[in-house]
């Protein structure tokens, strides 16, 4: 880790040199360089160079902008060489970046232990034009390809072996606007590329193993918006997001794949893996923290020394949604968790270790839920004391009102298991329930082709006759007889008196 922060600190500084955010743009080439100036003095950045003006040219060199992390004694500086902006007739500004633009950044990762990382970002036929106002600076830009490459890492005096660590954008374009309004400046961004390729190449110093990965995207599109008030103060995000703070990015991408292989005392693993396509997006201010991830046609091949054979398996579908707040409040916010696994589908070379007849269908399997929910928080998660406290105390972070099972699907070898339903809590009432509030509601669940299963694994030798017996006393004490062939049916509820009832009859 200690290695890995600093690389994501100079990530931050590379973003604002080609992304748009730093608000290079406008009327004279002196207002963009000083709202340069200004976008990145918000995060705390020193910015310093060299400006020489002669025409309509105003050349900055010997950049420098630096800043210090705040949760550890680290100086983080990036350097170029030098940049020209040059005002247009039609009022645009052109930005002239060198080819290479060397990032070099030093940081006390720990008292009296130095960590030194070289970096190196590449541009190809890379093109930038702004236009807009002062207060709303908007720009085009695109670029043969650009790369980011680590050149160099050294811990306390000690060169680690990097063979590669690179990530080059072919094809890159884009358009990012900056607007200014009182004490918040909201961006907006949009870039695309393609082909996207990245390799990673790496010994650890310590322990010796050693990881090679490759990988790459056919095509890559990124759409985000940030507000950002001024003097953002990220030690303290309870107060950012109070003043405004908040985003919102969404990446798609098409074709994905990776190749790796790690080896570590002896052993070794190696692995690809391939999707057609797929998004991700996070969310977050003061509403809460969201994400997101989809994927399609998903083929995951891995092998190991320690295994006689590849384990294959592939997904047609695969999500994850999140949603949660963060802040403390009065009144009941949402929450959400959605999971999906769909149409998961093995090798015949590992049905055939426990089926080698092929008794089980081989049908590929599902598993889905979409759970939704209100609750209280009592605290602000991100803060520090707030939760330092709470885990002195031990008390609850807060306090869960509802929770509904929106839908449900279990599917596998022959067998379905669906289900949807909800309850609300009280929380006055701790007692009833052993200390959980208590609940009221119910849930709906249908079991089709159970049995089935069940004979089969009987015929398989997984369950014994007389444990496949009680199985089924207790499945009757819960479930009725459906529509439809091999269907059960079950509705567990809890009534307002605290009963739990099974299809109507009470169980407690």
């Amino acid at each position: 880790m200690a290695v890995i922060r600093p690389l994501v600190v100079s990530a931050t500084l590379v973003s604002a040199v080609f992304s748009g955010t730093a608000a290079l743009a406008d009327v004279t080439a002196d207002q963009v360089w000083q709202d340069w100036k200004a976008y990145l003095g918000t995060f705390g950045y020193e910015v310093a160079g060299d400006e020489q003006k002669a025409g309509d040219t105003l050349a900055i060199s010997n950049i420098a902008m630096s800043v210090t992390a705040p949760d550890m004694p680290s100086l983080v500086t990036l350097r170029m060489s030098r940049m020209e902006l040059i005002e247009n007739a039609d009022g645009t500004v052109s930005v002239i970046l060198p080819a290479t633009t060397p990032i070099a950044m030093v940081s006390d990762v720990e008292p009296g232990k130095t960590t030194t990382a070289t970096m190196e970002l590449a541009q190809r036929a890379l093109k930038m034009t702004v236009s807009g106002t002062p207060e709303a600076m908007q720009y085009a830009y695109d670029a043969d390809e650009v790369s980011l490459e680590l050149t160099g890492l050294d811990i306390d005096g000690d060169a680690v072996e990097i063979g590669e660590a690179r990530i080059a954008f072919a094809n890159m374009r884009g358009t990012s606007e900056s607007i200014r309004n009182a004490d918040l400046r909201d961006i907006r961004q949009q870039m695309a590329a393609g082909p996207v390729t990245y390799g990673l190449d790496f010994t650890d110093p310590d322990a010796g193993g050693h990881l090679s990965l490759t990988g790459s995207l056919a095509s890559a599109s990124f759409d985000g918006t940030v507000s950002l008030p001024s003097g953002i103060d990220n030690t303290d995000m309870v107060a950012s997001l109070d003043a405004g703070f908040r985003f919102d990015s969404a990446m798609t991408y098409e074709n994905a794949s990776v190749a790796y292989a790690l080896e570590d005392s002896g052993d070794t693993i190696e692995g690809t893996s391939a999707s057609a396509g797929g998004s991700l997006r996070s969310v977050f201010g003061p509403e809460g923290l969201g994400y997101q991830a989809k994927g399609r046609d998903l083929d995951i091949t891995v092998t190991s020394s320690d295994l006689p054979f590849p384990v294959t398996f592939g997904m047609a579908r695969s999500g994850f949604d999140m949603k949660m707040p963060v802040a403390q409040g009065e009144e009941a916010q949402d929450f959400a968790l959605a999971v999906e696994l769909g149409d998961f589908t093995l090798s015949e070379v590992i049905w055939s270790l426990f089926d080698p007849a092929g008794q089980l269908p081989r049908d590929p399997a599902t598993l889905a839920f979409d759970l939704t929910g209100k609750g209280r928080l009592f605290v602000d998660l991100l803060d520090p004391g707030q939760m330092e406290n709470l885990a002195d105390s031990g008390d609850a972070p807060g306090e869960l009102q509802s929770l509904d099972l929106n839908s449900m699907t279990l599917r596998a070898a022959g067998a379905t298991l669906t289900g949807d339903g909800g309850f609300v809590f009280d929380n006055s009432d701790l007692t009833s329930f052993d200390g959980i509030p208590a609940p009221e509601g119910a849930i709906d669940l249908k079991l089709i082709g159970g049995n089935g299963l069940l004979d089969t694994l009987i015929a398989m030798g997984f369950v014994p006759k007389d444990q496949a017996m009680v199985a089924r006393m207790m499945v009757g004490m819960f479930a009725v007889v459906g529509e439809g062939e091999d269907t059960l049916n079950s509705r567990i509820e809890v009534n307002e008196q605290g009963h739990v009832l099974a299809n109507g009859q009470r169980l407690r």
